[in-house]
């Protein structure tokens, strides 16, 4: 077997896109088109509140969305 020396840098390089890839193919995996378990979009705006991760301000752009939204009516 050989080895091979890089620098520290370089190999820490190397090691943050490998967990970015596998981040990715995890990502991949999932079915990522799938429609949303609900239509109530009184529900998804009460669940993103309850997160409290999300500001009112975002949380209002996401209603508006969830309004103009042909899939939410």
């Amino acid at each position: 077997m050989s080895n091979v020396t890089i620098p520290k840098r370089e190999y820490q390089k190397l090691l943050n896109n490998s967990f970015r890839f596998e981040y990715l193919r995890q990502i991949l995996e999932e079915d990522i088109f799938s429609s949303p378990p609900t239509r109530n979009r009184k529900t998804i705006i009460g669940e993103f509140k309850k997160t409290k991760k999300y500001n009112e301000k975002f949380i209002e752009s996401l209603e508006k969305g969830l309004k103009r939204s042909s899939y939410f009516k």
